[in-house]
């Protein structure tokens, strides 16, 4: 079983990002915002992936597959309503530690958000996010991705 330990923030002030790797992610969820799991489907520039990932906020199993864009464009058409687009910008922070910073698109637009996975529990609950990040929203819900691609920004 693979488990993911990460930890959210909205971004307080956008940091330099020409060092950081830049994909165009577009995804879109089978399952509904009330399912305690989901099912997603993901394309990252030229690549495509099915994700299963269970409830929780900071620790949550994740399962990933790459697929064919064939597979992914057969399920494409049952997201319509729950999508999100967004840039993704990979990057390291000054500790070491790699980030994932979001910068959302269309209907979510200009919502930013920054994520850092962990090895340990102990290890994300002892993070001191850099003066660039802004409120921990790990445990709001409202800042799933698959809640906002049906309700859109968290008010």
């Amino acid at each position: 079983m693979t488990t993911e330990i990460e930890r959210k923030f909205l971004v307080a002030d956008l940091p330099d990002l020409s060092r950081a790797d830049k994909a165009i992610v577009r995804q879109g969820y089978l399952t509904s915002p009330n399912d305690s799991a989901e099912l997603r489907l993901r394309q990252k520039n030229d690549r495509y992936y099915l994700t299963l990932k269970g409830g929780g906020a900071m620790v949550r199993v994740e399962r990933e597959t790459e697929i064919s864009a064939e597979q992914f464009e057969t399920f494409w058409p049952e997201t319509a309503g729950r999508r999100v687009e967004k840039e993704r910008h990979t990057g390291v922070l000054s500790d070491g530690r790699v980030f994932e910073l979001d910068v959302f698109q269309g209907d979510l637009a200009p919502l930013q958000l920054v994520e850092v996975e962990f090895s340990t529990e102990a290890e994300a609950l002892a993070f001191t996010p850099p003066d660039w990040f802004g409120a921990d929203v790990t445990s709001d819900n409202r800042y799933k991705n698959k809640t906002m691609a049906t309700n859109g920004v968290p008010a």
